[in-house]
């Protein structure tokens, strides 16, 4: 889909869908595939669309779908079924697997993928190609005239198996995918989580498991990147830090590879980059890696139980707890020559405005880059019905469920004032880091700056800037041109 998050405008970062990548590399080699990532076609969307479908002609068109995306999804599977009628259509991600619901009516969806798309995708092609059904396809929902069958759920791959091939890169018909100026790829180490977070869409697909790759298979799929072009490496695992000890042999095999002249770009847990920040940090930065995002939360522990986060980000000193765990795990990444990007949930139930200027205070001396969010009812997560329960709720258009609009109020604040607070706060601390971002690629800040600066102030004016008008009059604009942004179609 073309929807992006608020935190990761396209001026600076088009990174790619990894899933659409595995799914290409997965199915059977005589089957045609093309991968279109829309983030890189943001401003001409529908001209993007009408020429790949005239000029591949599709079989069949999958739809990768976040909760937030699900608008743009639906008006982009009409415009292709106008151009190709009998085109199958089948749709997968967080979004269509847990609230497959969403994509029953109407007959315009022929088939949903639930949960891990590698294997159910494969066979659906060849249960398509044998004509033999698709009741024995696990993960699968499919059309069978008005109504839809539901499968049993599919179990959760091992990975270790070797049954899940490297991703097709060379599937990919668009191109552009770059962070801060540098070719950017993803890469997967292992799957899940055995955390229980109330806000986490992992979790509630998954269940708390977590299954590794093995690390010549982690390298072969970092050599394939950078043979591809990459010179930025994210690795989208849910937890690697889960086995700090499988982390740090894989620093030292991509030291030992050659392959630490990339920059990567890594998600951790607080209390292992704290509890084993002196062996572990050295080692990552020796690996070649460069941003770090730190799943913080909070740093209010009543707001952490709420979050079901407390656990992992404790500290802890010879075996007992001594706090949270976000100040040593940021000196221990500082230290070692490493920015922090600090994932920050504020808007929870019991927050007052002192709790989120708090945590706001607290992002303003420590991290280099928010990623702050708002707690978002998620289909099929605990968060979803604790404030559903609480009557917490103010919005249930779907597509403002991106992390960065309030959906929900606390008891205290309005769901307005709670995205004022973050909106006003967050964009001096992005500013704040464009002189990091000109040391690390000069020429790239020079050339784009002034766009990465009008992204961040968007709604504001030389007077809103002097303190001459209501900051909430800015406010008001920003909302408007981030709701505008979202029309593709």
């Amino acid at each position: 889909m073309p929807d992006s998050f608020e935190h990761t405008p396209t001026v600076a970062m088009r990174m790619p869908n990894g899933a659409l990548t595995s799914l290409a590399g997965n199915v059977d080699p005589h089957h045609r595939a093309a991968v279109a990532d829309l983030i890189l076609a943001q401003q001409r969307v529908r001209e993007t669309v009408e020429e790949l479908v005239r000029k591949l002609k599709p079989d069949m068109v999958g739809l990768s779908v976040m909760t937030f995306q699900r608008k743009t999804a639906k008006k982009i599977i009409e415009m292709v079924r106008s151009l190709r009628p009998a085109v199958r259509i089948v749709v997968g991600g967080y979004d269509p697997s847990l609230a497959p619901e969403a994509y029953m009516d109407g007959s315009e969806v022929d088939f949903i993928v639930r949960g891990e798309g590698e294997g159910a995708f494969c066979e659906l092609l060849r249960a398509i190609e044998t004509g033999n059904g698709y009741s024995h396809i696990a993960g699968l929902s499919y059309r069978r005239g008005d109504r839809f069958y539901h499968n049993p759920n599919r179990s959760v791959s091992q990975l270790n198996s070797g049954a899940i091939r490297l991703p097709n890169r060379n599937a990919r018909v668009l191109s552009g995918y770059t962070m801060l100026g540098r070719q950017v790829d993803v890469i997967e180490t292992s799957r899940g989580c055995t955390f229980d977070c109330s806000f986490c869409s992992i979790i509630a697909m998954r269940g708390r498991s977590f299954h590794t790759y093995s690390l010549d298979r982690v390298l072969a799929d970092i050599r394939d990147a950078r043979n591809h072009g990459a010179r930025a490496i994210f690795i989208i695992d849910d937890n690697i830090t889960l086995d700090v000890h499988r982390f740090e042999a894989l620093c030292q095999a991509i030291i030992d590879a050659g392959l630490n002249d990339t920059d990567y770009i890594v998600q951790s847990m607080t209390s292992t980059i704290a509890n084993h920040g002196d062996t572990l940090v050295p080692l990552m930065r020796q690996a070649g890696f460069r941003y770090v995002f730190l799943g913080i939360e909070n740093i209010l522990e009543e707001d952490l139980w709420f979050l079901g986060a407390s656990s992992k980000n404790t500290r802890k000193e010879n075996g007992r707890i001594v706090g949270h765990a976000a100040v040593k795990a940021i000196d221990h990444l500082h230290q070692n020559g490493m920015y922090v990007v600090g994932g920050l949930i504020v808007g929870n139930p019991s927050d007052t405005r002192d709790a989120i200027e708090a945590n706001l205070a607290f992002a303003r001396r420590y991290i280099d880059w928010p990623y702050i969010q708002h707690p978002t009812p998620y289909p099929g997560t605990p968060m979803a019905k604790d404030f559903r329960d609480r009557g917490l709720i103010i919005s249930e258009d779907i597509e403002e469920y991106d992390g960065t609009t309030a959906v929900a109020q606390s008891e205290h604040l309005s769901a307005e004032e709670i995205e004022f607070l973050r909106w006003r706060a967050e964009r001096w601390m992005k500013i704040r880091h464009l002189p990091a971002a000109f040391f690390h690629s000069p020429l790239f800040v020079l050339h784009n700056g002034p766009k990465m600066l009008a992204h961040t102030l968007r709604g504001s004016t030389v007077k809103s800037l002097l303190g001459l008008e209501d900051e909430h009059k800015a406010f008001e604009r920003y909302r408007f041109i981030r709701k505008a942004e979202r029309m593709y179609l």
